[in-house]
């Protein structure tokens, strides 16, 4: 009893299981449903045609195109651009035509920049609608005829046949162009909508989608959706509407708040000061007197701005970009450098980007006297030659490399052998059968390869097999069955082997995935295709496989903040559509992470335009190209590392150099501000300008300067920025109160306090020597911000330091030796003492430096500035350390005890083994 129990459990296992495909699917609305009673070979009348026209419109993507003089004009808006236009407009109206000549060509500058690098968005339209089938044949007023497809509407009869584009989602009506019935069902290709790898069987009452393919069979169709309706429109619409401010253009927009905020403060206190003092010196004032007391406070304005800081990022990203190039990583959106290096989160779709999208053999399962070589040869002796079916085309593709006898053929003609007879595929046998002549053996044998089912059936059954099957099924690996006639007859079948197939990774993608991680950035695997498929991948590309299916995304009962957590903790998502693939990065945005996004599908257009990087692979796409903000000319996913290292370079010298010019500024600016006030001392404008433009120049060489590339994505921390500026501004400002007092109550050097520059009276030296310290003291503090540690962890480049000493050098030397209407001689000690006390003084800078980012830690800002916001985030921060580290020691448990099970079966194993028969 217990015998035929378990031949009967052998049985139940020994059957094939069906794993059912998950298709994309949607009801139609009744209005509309009531639109598809076409009769089929009739068709619409012009009359309903002309109807549902105006109703629904053409069968096109609408565009919406940019006026390019307002597309331009926007690089003028900004917080920074704004304090320099105003700069611009009063230059003008006090007649300083020098300052409004280089202010005005700033600004142009600038603007061109951002406007010639920039990626245009529209054109991601553009490649979208030349996906699009051009012209469709339809039945009319019963007859079929061929009409140009942005005609089409719903309720339209159109002929769908091989090596069509589907040119509108349409539902399949199962009949031929005759009325007959279809006797084969249609493959189509969507792999570059949906993301799956293979070709999918659509029978009548499925859906088929515009901008598809079909690989095989013909079929009438009835039209569903146009337009923006269909499943590419929608993508089309995401991408139209997805226009959001750059992750960079916000930060430089805080720096810009900030700094246009203590200018203009400042500034307008200082105005109105002198002001008043010029009222009491000449008890009324003319209009020349507010003019002369703008003019200071204008040029005052000018050199505090930081009017540089767009240009010197923005060649520092462009040297990056460069760089990139000579990878072939092509940058079309130039922040988009800057905005790699924050990337902690690397969505990737798999099918084509992570995988080669092409069917290849795997690992065959074997009958016992059979090896890989036979399954191979057998196989294609009953593959049909030339056959375009991708299935067919790597099973003889294997077959060629990996059989010496079949490297150099051609068809059926295989040395030794001849293939008398050859049946191709037929649907209702599901097989291809061969008969074959060997020549070495004297004798004929049959070959027969198809679907599983049927070839095990052929044999008489095999529940080894069968499990075999089951089991490559479950990982999602497609399997056929090959047998051969035992040798003198013809009739009595044996079965060789199972071969596998499957897309498999591309040979660099578990080494790019590996060493993201390495860096800190997480990959997430968001596919559309199987989620069989997805984990298999997954866990060859030594992912976890946590990967969740679309159901997960659009859960009724959920909020966002718990579906963004899900997209945190999961490992990635299958058997997703565009809008899926779009709301698992809007979700993680939501998180406050910068995410990266790469694809090489229609289906990943909307995706790569919302992420914060979008990366368009190799082959991919127009669409997808389009919509990039980085496009890879190289096959392979290992520039995408190349490209997280250069933008994490260039995100140190742009902080970098965002740290010294704020820090440049608030030293300025309080130093002016209470000098000014205090003493009534003021510097002559041109040595202002001079200050602003010759350290502004020099500094542009940052783009080539060495930089410490941080192991976790970067972080632009406006608050410890500014927080810093201001204590480094504060020291720098000490300095130079110090220098003026010593130089005056020591040295008894006149202060000039109150004199204009054409007093004959002004003894002008105290000019030269504050003009050395405020030109010199900020400008070596570059030494310290470039980077967190102490200066000498990282040298600068040769091309940095001597571009940085060059121009201080040049100050020194002025100043020492005086230059008419510029500075007064102070001569070669006050000169050199000056600018080795302000080298050496970045020292006790970089000291203070290295404090701060020490002490720094998101605890402290809520000490700091505590507010309600800042405590609920630190609240969550410390209970998600807290379930972490829960999660971690049962993880560590499960493990434990999973080893110890593991080690006793081993030993119950062994122990069986060891007993006698």
């Amino acid at each position: 009893m217990g015998e035929k129990a378990k031949n009967e459990k052998d049985d139940k296992e020994a059957q094939f299981e069906d794993h059912e495909h998950v298709e994309v699917s949607e009801e139609l609305p009744p209005e509309l449903e009531a639109l598809m009673q076409t009769e089929p070979l009739k068709g619409l009348s012009e009359a309903e045609v002309a109807e549902r026209t105006a109703r629904f419109g053409k069968n096109e993507i609408s565009e919406k195109k940019t006026n390019p003089l307002l597309k331009f004009l926007s690089y003028f808006t900004g917080a920074i651009a704004y304090l320099i236009e105003l700069a611009f407009i009063l230059s003008g109206v006090v007649e300083d035509w020098i300052d409004f000549g280089i202010i005005g060509g700033l600004l142009v500058i600038n603007a061109l920049i951002g406007f010639i690098e920039e990626s245009k968005a529209d054109a991601a339209l553009d490649a979208l609608k030349n996906t699009l089938a051009l012209k469709s044949r339809v039945f009319r007023d019963g007859r079929l005829q061929e009409i140009e497809s942005s005609e089409l509407v719903p309720g339209d009869i159109v002929a769908v046949r091989l090596g069509d584009i589907i040119p509108a989602d349409a539902r399949l009506l199962g009949i031929s162009v005759d009325g007959s019935d279809v006797e084969v069902n249609l493959q189509v290709d969507q792999s570059a909508l949906t993301g799956e790898s293979l070709p999918v069987e659509k029978k009548r009452g499925d859906t088929i989608y515009s901008s598809s393919i079909c690989k095989q069979g013909q079929m009438l169709a009835v039209v569903t959706k146009t337009g923006a309706n269909t499943f590419i429109g929608r993508a089309a619409n995401l991408i139209s509407i997805t226009n959001e401010q750059g992750h960079f253009q916000k930060i430089v927009n805080q720096i810009g708040n900030f700094l246009v905020v203590i200018t203009l403060t400042m500034v307008v206190i200082i105005f109105i000061y002198l002001l008043l003092r010029r009222k009491n010196e000449v008890d009324h004032l003319s209009k020349t007197d507010v003019f002369d007391v703008l003019r200071d406070v204008l040029v005052l304005t000018v050199a505090a701005i930081p009017v540089g800081l767009p240009t010197v990022m923005s060649v520092t990203m462009a040297v990056g970009a460069k760089q990139l190039a000579a990878k072939q990583v092509i940058v079309k959106r130039l922040t988009a450098v800057e905005e790699m290096a924050s990337v902690s989160v690397l969505c990737s779709d798999k099918t084509g980007t992570l995988t080669l999208n092409k069917l290849t053999f795997d690992e065959p399962y074997l009958k016992p006297g059979f090896t890989k070589e036979d399954l191979l040869l057998y196989s294609y002796l009953a593959s049909e030659p030339g056959a375009n079916d991708p299935i067919e085309m790597a099973v003889r593709t294997a077959a060629k490399r990996d059989v010496p006898l079949l490297a150099d053929c051609t068809g059926h003609t295989i040395p030794g052998f001849k293939v008398a007879s050859f049946v191709p595929f037929n649907p209702a046998t599901k097989l291809t059968q061969a008969t074959v002549v060997d020549h070495h053996a004297g004798e004929s044998f049959r070959v027969a390869k198809g679907a599983p089912q049927v070839i095990v059936k052929l044999v008489g059954g095999d529940d080894e097999a069968t499990h075999a099957v089951n089991l490559l099924a479950r990982r999602g690996l497609r399997a056929l069955g090959v047998a051969r006639t035992v040798p003198g007859t013809l009739d009595n079948w044996q079965l060789i082997g199972m071969i596998s197939l499957l897309d498999p990774p591309r040979p660099d993608s578990a080494e790019t995935i590996r060493r993201c991680e390495e860096m800190g950035v997480v990959v997430k695997m968001v596919t559309g295709d199987q989620l069989i498929i997805a984990k298999e991948v997954a866990g060859r590309l030594g992912m976890s496989r946590a990967i969740l299916d679309a159901n997960s995304l659009t859960d009724p009962d959920a909020t966002d903040a718990q579906l963004a957590d899900r997209c945190l903790h999961a490992d990635g998502f299958a058997q997703v559509i565009p809008e899926h693939k779009y709301r698992v990065v809007e979700l993680l945005q939501s998180k406050g992470l910068l995410v990266g996004m790469t694809g090489d599908g229609v289906n990943d257009a909307p995706a790569l335009k919302k992420a914060n990087v979008g990366i368009a692979v190799h082959d991919c796409t127009d669409a997808a190209r389009s919509a990039a903000d980085i496009v890879l000319l190289a096959p392979g996913l290992s520039t995408i590392v190349d490209g997280v290292l250069t933008s994490r370079a260039i995100f140190q010298r742009m902080r970098s150099y965002a740290l010294y010019r704020i820090t440049s500024t608030v030293h300025f600016l309080i130093f002016f501000f209470i000098i000014t006030l205090a003493f009534r001392w003021q510097m002559k404008a041109i040595l202002l300008i001079f200050i602003a433009v010759l350290n502004d120049a020099a500094t542009l060489v940052i783009s080539v300067d060495n930089a410490q590339i941080s192991r976790r994505p970067d972080k632009w921390r406006i608050g410890q920025l500014i927080t810093l500026s201001v204590i480094l501004g504060c020291f720098l400002t000490a300095l130079s109160f110090a220098v003026f007092f010593v130089a005056r109550d020591v040295f008894n050097i006149p202060d000039d306090a109150g004199k204009q520059s054409e007093d004959d009276t002004k003894d002008g030296r105290m000019e030269t020597i504050i003009y050395l310290n405020v030109s010199s003291a900020p400008h070596f503090t570059i030494f310290s911000t470039r980077l967190a540690g102490f200066f000498w962890e990282n040298l600068p480049s040769l091309t940095f330091t001597a571009a940085i000493l060059a121009t201080q050098v040049f100050a020194m030397f002025i100043s020492i030796f005086g230059i008419n209407n510029l500075t007064t001689a102070i001569g070669g000690g006050w000169g050199v003492s000056l600018l080795a006390i302000s080298l050496a003084y970045f020292v006790v800078l970089d000291a203070v430096k290295v404090f701060v980012f020490r002490i720094w830690s998101f605890e402290l800002t809520v000490k700091l500035w505590p507010t309600r916001a800042r405590k609920e985030r630190l609240r969550h921060k410390k209970e998600r350390l807290i379930i972490d580290e829960r999660v971690r020691l049962n993880v560590a448990r499960i493990r434990a005890v999973s080893k110890a099970i593991y080690a006793a079966n081993a030993f119950a194993k062994a122990g069986r083994r060891e007993l006698p028969r």
